[in-house]
C-alpha cells in the first residue's frame, strides 16, 4: 500500500529527511522492524488505522526501493517468520471498527 507521503516537496523537514544519511535512516529502519517484530500485539489493522502503514506497507517499501527478494521474501523479512505463519500464531481477528478505522485512514492516504 503506497501512500503520498513521499510526493511532498523537500522543504523543512522534509529536507532534513532527505539530507539524514543513509547509515542513520537504516539503523532506524532496523529498531522498527525489530520493534514491530517484538510487538505482535501492535496488529496491522491498527497500525493501518493509526498510521496509514503496516508491516505489508514496509516489506513493499523495501521491494520498491530495490529489494532483491520477492514480496513474499519481503514479509518474510519484516515480520521475521513466513507472513502466514505470522497470520497463524499472532494475527487476531479484525472487529468492525478495527475496518472503519483502517479504511478511513486509507482513504486519508489517498488523499
Amino acid at each position: 500500500m503506497t501512500t503520498n507521503a513521499n510526493t511532498e516537496d523537500n522543504t523543512g523537514a522534509a529536507q532534513a529527511l532527505t539530507d539524514l544519511p543513509d547509515d542513520v535512516a537504516a539503523a532506524a529502519f532496523r529498531r522498527l522492524v525489530r520493534h514491530l517484530q517484538h510487538r505482535h500485539d501492535a496488529q496491522n489493522i491498527d497500525l493501518m488505522g493509526l498510521s496509514g502503514f503496516c508491516r505489508n506497507c514496509l516489506a513493499d517499501w523495501i521491494v520498491e526501493a530495490g529489494y532483491d527478494g520477492d514480496k513474499a521474501a519481503a514479509r518474510e523479512l519484516i515480520y521475521g517468520m513466513p507472513q502466514d505463519e505470522w497470520k497463524a500464531t499472532r494475527q487476531s481477528p479484525a472487529t468492525e471498527e478495527q475496518l472503519e478505522r483502517m479504511q478511513a485512514s486509507v482513504t486519508k492516504n489517498a488523499g
